[in-house]
């Protein structure tokens, strides 16, 4: 099973991600990203999903042309996981 973060793991792991907001109700983290156009917009979630494929682990997610917002919370665990940490690593390593 995953074990959900402690408060300490929690607030350590958000300050290496300034771009992501923690959603407390949800105990989850989400950001929103902006693209040129549809196309460039799909082609990220496209590299997004291959990412969650990977790591077995799905984001919930909305796109509206050329924007995406992405939420990350590990439900098994009911709240924030490192395995949410570390998909939104990987998956700002994909626009930085």
């Amino acid at each position: 099973m995953v074990e959900q973060l402690s408060q300490a793991e929690r607030e350590d792991a958000l300050d290496g991600l300034p771009d992501w907001d923690h959603d407390e109700a949800r105990d989850a983290i989400a950001r929103s990203f902006t693209f040129a156009d549809f196309s460039e917009a799909f082609a990220f979630m496209t590299r997004v999903a291959l990412l969650a494929e990977k790591a077995d682990h799905h984001p919930e997610w909305s796109n509206v042309y050329n924007r995406v917002e992405i939420l990350l919370t590990t439900h098994d665990a009911g709240g924030l996981s490192e395995r949410d940490i570390e998909m939104a690593q990987a998956i700002d390593a994909l626009v930085d």
